[in-house]
């Protein structure tokens, strides 16, 4: 077990809440509670998570991830006495669909699955850019949920017509908990087919584009109570009748929760985040959506908050290249850590190799590192001839491209960002979080990592009345747990290979 407080381990009749906290890439069963006026954290159980190819299809593996929650769940109620709650998290876009016996009616697909290539223009032939964005004020990527569904739609999957419900994936484990049928807001607002005013759905577009708007539930906002442990889990898990609290399902939306920054959803920010994970989300937490002209050509997404916010970002690459090199280095017998290909990377001259992280030669390679050098031969550069100039080249591409996004932000908003925050799995890498800081010219706050499940567990305390609102949760976030700054250092250095990096799509 390990606290990511850094404090003394929880006592057994502390009053805990479990966050559930799944990313695309890893689980974990996480234990918090308000002890002396802190924040404190436990692990209680972690497992890998990875999408299976079955056939043609690139598919979650559903059961296996409910057997380690369940799993989870059973050492938390071995360790502690009193568990006040469970909430679940996950990733956004995808979805399970159930039908009327409350039986999975198809595959729970991966966001990464082949079928949504070229979809965005078919989709397009139905309605038009404009109209899409101004419905839903969501970014144009073929991971989104519509395109899924369309995808579905377009091949007439018979599980569309045998669906009685359609659920997020976070709401399908709640149900799994549960026994209820909710779809909570932050995550649906990932779907591109959410009105990011009003948030209702846009049954006008589903209906245009051939997805059964019936099989939708109303979303749900974060913070309420949807059920409890139903007796099926409870037999299982040695449990008793422990409420189900709806956490900000969507990974993200948790983690900006636990941004150890002052206030909440300013008009003009001087502060973003990047969640840094498998993917990076980088943006800014407003008081409404910006469905301007500007955020529409930059392909921004304003997806929904707690308490009505909106959080204004994009979708980067992030580490997912930095992780593939490592499967594609173990394939090749040379496995290496994280941190000892952080360490390479040190070594390695810097700004060779530029890789665009968002470049669609990375989504779903069969060997990294063979992408990397297809790519640096179609883009006229010398290819990474180690593993430090390849792990060197995965991170420096990623920090120039949280810079052109910087920019982009500061354009859309008006508004002058002094202080990035880092928050996530990636807050853990110092290389990445220094060369931010140079490559952006601007103060980074690295911490907390645990930043999903520190978020899920807020949102659990609003919601049992722990914590009374949002400002005081992050005050105690900025109270519990530790952050490291990075100042720049060299940001010059970065300007050529900025320029050199703009050139790479064209």
């Amino acid at each position: 077990m390990n606290s990511s407080a850094a404090t003394s381990a929880l006592s057994s009749s502390d009053p805990v809440h479990l966050a559930v906290d799944l990313g695309a890439s890893s689980g974990r069963v996480i234990a918090g509670a308000m002890v002396d006026g802190r924040i404190q954290m436990e692990d209680i159980h972690r497992f890998a998570n990875d999408p299976v190819r079955m056939q043609q299809s690139l598919q979650w593996n559903v059961h296996g991830l409910w057997q380690q929650i369940l799993m989870g769940l059973r050492h938390a109620g071995d360790r502690f006495e009193n568990i006040r709650s469970i909430g679940v998290d996950t990733w956004g876009v995808d979805y399970a669909l159930i039908d009327s016996m409350g039986l999975l009616a198809g595959p729970v697909r991966c966001y990464r699955d082949a079928r949504t290539q070229g979809s965005i223009q078919r989709v397009l032939s139905k309605i038009s850019r404009d109209e899409l964005f101004e419905a839903t004020g969501l970014q144009f990527i073929e991971i989104n949920s519509i395109y899924q569904l369309f995808a579905a739609a377009e091949a007439k999957e018979v599980s569309l017509d045998t669906a009685d419900r359609f659920l997020m994936i976070g709401d399908f484990f709640h149900w799994l908990l549960s026994g209820q049928v909710s779809v909570e807001s932050t995550n649906a607002s990932t779907t591109q087919l959410l009105d990011p005013r009003t948030k209702t759905w846009r049954t006008d577009v589903m209906e245009t584009l051939g997805i059964p708007p019936a099989i939708f539930p109303d979303p749900t906002e974060p913070g309420c109570e949807i059920g409890k442990l139903q007796p099926s889990v409870q037999s299982v898990t040695g449990l008793g009748p422990i409420p189900i609290i709806l956490p900000a399902t969507h990974d993200t939306a948790s983690a900006v929760l636990a941004v150890p920054a002052s206030g909440f959803a300013p008009s003009n920010p001087d502060w973003c985040y990047i969640s840094s994970g498998t993917w990076s989300l980088m943006g800014v937490e407003l008081p409404e959506p910006k469905l301007t002209d500007a955020c529409q050509a930059l392909n921004f997404t304003n997806e929904g908050g707690i308490q009505g916010s909106t959080r204004l970002l994009k979708n980067i690459g992030g580490l997912w290249i930095f992780q593939q090199i490592r499967k594609s280095l173990e394939r090749r017998g040379r496995g290496l850590s994280f941190q000892e290909m952080a360490d390479a990377a040190r070594t390695a001259s810097p700004l060779g190799c530029l890789i665009d992280p968002d470049e669609p030669d990375f989504v779903a390679p069969d060997d990294m590192i063979d992408a990397i050098h297809d790519y640096a031969a179609r883009t006229g550069q010398t290819a990474p001839s180690s593993d430090a100039e390849l792990c060197r080249a995965a991170l420096e591409g990623l920090a120039i491209r949280y810079r052109v996004c910087l920019g982009m932000l500061e354009s859309i908003t008006g508004s002058s960002i002094d202080t990035i925050h880092i928050v996530g799995g990636g807050s853990k890498n110092e290389l990445l979080c220094q060369m931010t800081a140079d490559a952006c010219n601007r103060r980074v706050v690295a911490g907390p990592v645990e930043a999903t499940a520190i978020g899920n567990l807020l949102m659990q305390m609003m919601g049992t009345g722990l914590i009374g609102s949002l400002e005081e949760g992050r005050q105690l976030v900025q109270e519990s747990f530790p952050t490291q700054t990075f100042l720049p250092q060299d940001p010059t250095s970065w300007d050529g290979a900025a320029e050199k990096f703009a050139q790479l799509g064209q």
